[in-house]
């Protein structure tokens, strides 16, 4: 901790002059001594008000520990990284703020919280309304790249049969209309893959951008689709089994829900009609596991020790022959990594595949 000067009127006239939400909280006491006009006008406290008791009453009950460890870093090791968390203040609703602390002394060895806490809830709702449909898009194409596999799978074989027969009786001008059927269909069952092959690889070059989220809202506004009416059209069973309501981490949510859009979709691609895939999120002992099974074709023996590689030879078509790249599997396990986390599988053939995804919990 660094001493702070005495001139402790001069530092709150320099603070405000930033315009910024500051302020200086009392550890030893659990009192405010300052808070900056922006700091009042953010929060909703009258002209001169400071907050009084102690600084964890101001936190919402489910965030409370969090916080708490995060102070206990602070004071333990220095620590002074940016905190967001949900508060209610005095008269207001319950917002979202973040918090940047640092640990200082006076020169009565009074130790000193100081810090800049920004109201940062308009932002985190935009920004989860911004990835709530992104993740929708990502879902339904999933399910429109599916469900249009089988239709156009049979168009193209039907236009084969057809070409045959009559390539015999010499129908040119017939067999010219098949072929460009044939052409069509192929290219109109992979141009959805593609896009959403690409798409998630363009995404996963993206430097992370990590937050503290409800991990559990979050892979229920990912599985939304799959949960609701448009889920009925891939003619399998999707459901969701969190142990809680409430489970928080700390996750690039973007990036990590489209790896589990894409073990899903994977899922889809080799579990049969009428089949299950359930993904399931719990708590452990300092981290959360994260769970997507399935009832299909399992993984063959060979390919289990490469199913993570770069352009594996694991890579097979789908029951309604959709492609792979062998690029999908390796980016998952990379944006696993990126949390610090671990992905494994266990698999059966013909009994499903189930992938387990452990993240820290901080």
């Amino acid at each position: 901790m660094h001493p702070l000067p005495s001139s402790i009127p001069l530092c709150h006239a320099l603070i405000e002059q930033t315009g910024q939400p500051f302020f200086i909280y009392e550890m030893d006491t659990g009192q405010f001594q300052y808070l900056s006009p922006k700091f009042k006008s953010s929060f909703g406290l009258e002209a001169g008000q400071l907050l009084t008791g102690d600084l964890l009453g101001f936190v919402h009950p489910e965030d409370r520990e969090f916080v708490a460890n995060k102070f206990t870093e602070l004071l333990t090791s220095g620590l002074d990284k940016p905190i967001e968390f949900r508060a209610q203040f005095p008269g207001k609703q319950e917002q979202w703020v973040c918090l940047s602390p640092s640990l200082q002394e006076n020169i009565t060895k009074q130790r000193l919280l100081i810090g800049h806490a920004a109201d940062i809830t308009a932002e985190r709702q935009n920004n989860d309304v911004l990835k709530k449909y992104s993740n929708k898009k990502n879902s339904i194409l999933n399910i429109l790249a599916h469900d249009l596999a089988g239709p156009l799978g049979m168009i193209h074989s039907l236009a084969n049969l057809l070409a045959e027969k009559i390539r015999e009786t010499g129908g040119e001008e017939a067999l010219h209309i098949l072929t460009l059927i044939e052409r069509s269909s192929s290219h109109g069952a992979n141009i959805i893959r593609q896009f959403t092959d690409q798409e998630f690889l363009e995404s996963s070059q993206v430097e992370l951008v990590t937050r503290r989220v409800n991990l559990v809202q979050k892979l229920r506004e990912g599985l939304e689709v799959y949960l609701g009416p448009e889920g009925e059209l891939i003619s399998k069973r999707v459901s969701f089994h969190p142990q809680r309501e409430v489970i928080f981490v700390e996750i690039d949510d973007n990036k990590f829900l489209q790896a589990i859009n894409n073990l899903i979709s994977n899922a889809l691609k080799f579990t049969p009609d009428c089949g299950d895939i359930t993904v399931s999120a719990a708590e452990e002992a300092g981290h959360v596991l994260v769970t997507v099974a399935d009832t299909g074709i399992g993984i063959p023996q060979k390919y289990q020790a490469t199913l993570f590689d770069k352009f594996t030879d694991a890579r097979r078509p789908g029951l309604q022959g959709e492609q792979s790249v062998g690029l999908g599997m390796s980016i998952i396990k990379n944006i696993v990594e990126w949390h610090r986390g671990e992905i494994w599988f266990e698999s059966e053939e013909d009994k499903g595949t189930t992938f387990f995804i452990r993240l820290p919990q901080e």
